[in-house]
């Protein structure tokens, strides 16, 4: 099996870039982010505080999530049975990602549960600790990123497209507090690995990216 670790900070595109990667390439992608959302999204629905270990490792016991692919190959991830696949996606979880993220005990909880994935299928994984710790030995490793304003412009029109209101300074804001969160967090903090290849989008259109992830991929792997 065949494995490519993407990593990078809030926004930079990876899960877009990396959608449309796997499919080119015929890998399975996994959205590991979307993984944590949806562990955030079970704390808030519980009432929980996302930040408190106490409050949410209890709620890991009994934990019921599962992921799935539609027919278009996206990835679907279920809560209980129920597609969240958009609920997930509200600028509010967002943010509570990485509060979860942060708790030891859900990170280890999450973790066998992506290598076995990788063990299975040739996979394309996007993320903040991929290549750093979720996949160490991957065959292709790439930090992706872009300028806080970039990431802060294109979230801003994702969440447009999607009928979802709020404005360019609250997502720069949260996306600068977010970096700030995920580079210092005591465990899998966020960061380069020393043999992952740099990839800055931030004068780069989505299919000028796209390209540049494709070259660097198939020319590790030579595909």
């Amino acid at each position: 099996m065949r494995s490519v670790a993407i990593d990078g900070p809030a926004g930079a595109g990876k899960s877009t870039l990396a959608r449309q990667a796997a499919r080119e390439l015929g890998f399975l992608y996994v959205d590991t982010g979307a993984i944590y959302r949806t562990v955030a999204l079970k704390t808030v629905r519980a009432g929980a505080d996302p930040s408190d270990p106490a409050q949410v490792v209890p709620l890991l016991e009994g934990l019921d999530i599962r992921m799935d692919y539609g027919p278009d190959g996206a990835q679907r991830m279920f809560l209980e049975g129920e597609d969240v696949s958009s609920a997930i996606r509200e600028h509010q979880i967002s943010g509570l990602a990485s509060k979860v993220s942060a708790i030891p005990e859900v990170r280890a909880f999450l973790l066998d549960f992506q290598r076995k994935l990788a063990r299975e299928h040739d996979v394309l994984m996007d993320g903040r600790d991929i290549g750093t710790v979720v996949l160490p030995d991957a065959d292709v490793k790439i930090f992706l990123t872009a300028a806080p304003e970039s990431r802060a412009r294109r979230r801003l029109l994702e969440l447009e497209q999607k009928g979802q209101k709020t404005d360019f300074e609250t997502i720069l804001r949260d996306i600068i507090l977010r970096d700030e969160e995920d580079r210092n967090r005591p465990i899998a903090p966020l960061r380069q690995a020393e043999d992952a290849v740099l990839l800055d989008t931030t004068q780069l259109n989505l299919e000028q990216s796209l390209q540049a992830l494709l070259s660097i991929i198939k020319e590790k792997i030579n595909l």
